[in-house]
């Protein structure tokens, strides 16, 4: 079955005889870059948008593995940040993301001959919130996984089968994600939450988000930092000192508050929540020792299963 599908993404790639691929560094756009350039060759180029979105270890990780496995990759610089209704963060502010992408990819395909733009949706994306599909849509950008049937566990196992790395990466969305809807997106905002992620994934966790929000009383204005890690892995984060070096970390970035999300990594989490109006309220009674107190009552857990 997998084998089947497999073929059925290389015969697709194959009809469209040159392409230019949307490509990310994460698992879905790196397998589908090198599938693209084991089957068209040199027809095939892979493009990755720069913006301050992409955190910055993730764009070295992208262009080195396309040196890695051989398939070139162009950089480009994309405007949604130009754009206010993005920066304004709404329910679809991923469609102005990917409209300003294709708006800069599809002219790359005219001007390097490429027939088709692809990019990584895949069948297990079906009914999910993707407000991006709409841009690709408009741009007729091809969906090749998701017509090949390939789902996120399929695209996984044939990963490893290439060698790929991602093939057991975690998923990774844009660092906008992170802000919930209707929060302006800021520059400033994306570069606190990357050097908090950052933090966490040096220490050896394998989910993380760190979900920025803004705090309003009044005329004061505050950030607060709720962390998700992999549920496996919430009482290692507060065993040891992890918690009070990454509360320290999180105040030196800006951060005024630093809460532990119990309910630990799930995707989305900040879809649809509006942030200020709804923690407002939250503000004057907010602790600057959130992540301590919890620390507290899951060692206290922790200790009774042992």
């Amino acid at each position: 079955m997998l084998a089947a599908k497999d073929a059925k993404l290389r015969d697709l790639l194959r009809t469209y005889g040159s392409c230019l691929v949307a490509y990310s560094g994460g698992v879905d756009s790196v397998f589908l870059a090198r599938v693209a350039h084991d089957v068209l060759g040199d027809r095939a180029l892979a493009a990755i948008a720069d913006s301050p979105s992409l955190p910055r270890r993730e764009l070295r990780e992208a262009l080195e593995i396309g040196e890695q496995f051989g398939f070139p990759v162009q950089v480009i610089n994309t405007a949604e940040f130009q754009n206010d209704q993005y920066l304004a963060n709404p329910t679809n502010r991923c469609y102005f993301c990917k409209h300003a992408l294709f708006s800069e990819l599809a002219p790359l395909a005219r001007s390097g001959g490429f027939a088709v733009i692809a990019y990584g949706e895949n069948a297990s994306d079906v009914g999910d919130h993707r407000p991006g599909a709409q841009a690709a849509s408009e741009f007729a950008v091809r969906a090749p996984l998701k017509e090949a049937g390939l789902t996120k566990a399929d695209i996984r196992a044939l990963s490893a089968a290439l060698g790929l790395p991602t093939a057991d990466k975690p998923q990774l969305a844009c660092l906008s994600s992170r802000i919930p809807t209707g929060e302006a997106v800021t520059p400033a905002k994306l570069r606190m939450i990357e050097e908090a992620e950052y933090f966490l994934r040096d220490a050896g966790f394998h989910d993380v988000r760190v979900r920025h929000h803004e705090l309003t009383a009044g005329t004061s204005r505050q950030h607060l930092a709720r962390i998700e890690v992999g549920p496996t892995e919430l009482v290692r984060l507060v065993q040891d000192d992890i918690s009070a070096r990454l509360t320290e970390h999180c105040r030196s970035l800006g951060y005024a508050h630093v809460t532990l999300d119990l309910a630990g990594y799930r995707r989305g989490s900040t879809n649809g929540v509006t942030g200020a109006p709804l923690l407002a309220s939250a503000a004057a009674a907010a602790s600057p020792v959130v992540l301590a107190e919890t620390t507290i009552s899951l060692k206290r857990t922790a200790v009774a299963n042992r």
